[in-house]
């Protein structure tokens, strides 16, 4: 064999298997750095006090702007920080990682089931570019099976079973034909929004246990009474969640 020859211990068969083998840790190397477009850097708790940011590898990508449908547009990876959600709390402890207790108003700190991501204060679209979200008497066509219970009219209770209000309209998701909240009016008037997730509806009255009757003033309001954002609903949503731990002082205790 010629010196430096190499047809006679290779074949086309494994050129091909080996840029199989460099194509394929390409493309996992690919993916997985543009996985990170979203929800990073991490932040950790430093040493000290402050926070740093996380990479690891690979590197986040470069920023990349996306034309969306509607004609606005997006840049990710957008930075530290965000896609966060506005939050408040303070660590237990000095050192990092240590369990993070809310300050304030713990149903608005946006810590522990409460948290939620920093969406965009724009409404969803359908692919018409109407709300996708949108109360029933704004639709026509649409109302409640006959087989199911309409709650309209029905009493809400929270966990203390104190009355909270009544329900009087259902949020419809357009794309999906399923209904999202229950529009409540309080008994100063004043009307928030209920994911139907939270709500246990029985045939006399709607018993939400994420919440004490009284708690249901507090809930996010949306700007408009007719539409709702991506934001809102995160809020909105994060809410009841904080409320499954912190409604009570007593739910944050060991059972044991």
């Amino acid at each position: 064999m010629t010196t430096g020859a190499i047809t006679a211990s290779i074949d086309i068969a494994q050129l091909v298997l080996y840029g199989f083998w460099i194509f394929f840790a390409g493309l996992v190397y690919y993916l997985h750095r543009e996985n990170k477009r979203e929800g990073y850097p991490l932040l950790a708790d430093g040493p000290s006090s402050g926070r740093y940011a996380i990479e690891g590898f690979p590197s986040v990508p470069e920023p990349k702007t996306y034309l969306l449908r509607d004609g606005r547009t997006r840049q990710v990876p957008p930075g530290v920080g965000g896609d966060q959600g506005g939050w408040s709390g303070e660590a237990t402890q000095q050192y990092p990682g240590s369990p993070i207790v809310p300050v304030g108003n713990p149903l608005l700190a946006g810590v522990g089931p409460g948290a939620y991501a920093g969406r965009e204060d724009v409404p969803d679209i359908t692919l018409d570019n109407e709300p996708r979200i949108v109360p029933m008497r704004t639709l026509s066509g649409i109302g409640v099976s006959p087989k199911d219970i309409d709650p309209r009219g029905l009493p809400v209770r929270g966990a203390d079973r104190n009355l909270a209000g009544k329900v009087v309209d259902l949020w419809v998701d357009r794309s999906e034909m399923h209904f999202r909240f229950y529009e409540v009016e309080l008994p100063d008037g004043q009307r928030v929004l209920l994911p139907i997730n939270f709500a246990d509806v029985k045939w006399h009255e709607v018993r939400v246990d994420a919440l004490l009757g009284r708690q249901f003033a507090g809930v996010p309001t949306t700007r408009r009474p007719d539409q709702i954002t991506l934001l809102e609903e995160e809020r909105i949503t994060a809410y009841f969640g904080a409320g499954t731990l912190y409604a009570e002082p007593s739910r944050a205790e060991p059972w044991i």
